[in-house]
């Protein structure tokens, strides 16, 4: 059975994506309830869980926009 991987970019644009739409989320949802921080960080977490299953299982492959080049240049 072949696997679902995408390529680092669209990796790494579907995590940004999901960041900022989960954190407007969290911050609409916290201001319309009177939810308190255990509650917040619950909620954060899950939404962190989510992303580190994918990464685990090899569905989503961040480059991290090639910030942490592991390649190194011979001089």
């Amino acid at each position: 059975m072949k696997r679902l991987r995408l390529n680092a970019l669209a990796s790494d644009i579907i995590i940004s994506l999901y960041v900022i739409v989960t954190l407007f989320f969290r911050f609409k949802l916290e201001s319309e309830t009177a939810t308190g921080t255990i509650e917040s960080v619950v909620v954060g977490l899950c939404f962190v869980v989510i992303i580190w299953a994918l990464v685990k299982l090899k569905v989503l492959n961040p480059n991290w926009f090639g910030l942490f080049n592991t390649k190194k240049v011979k001089s």
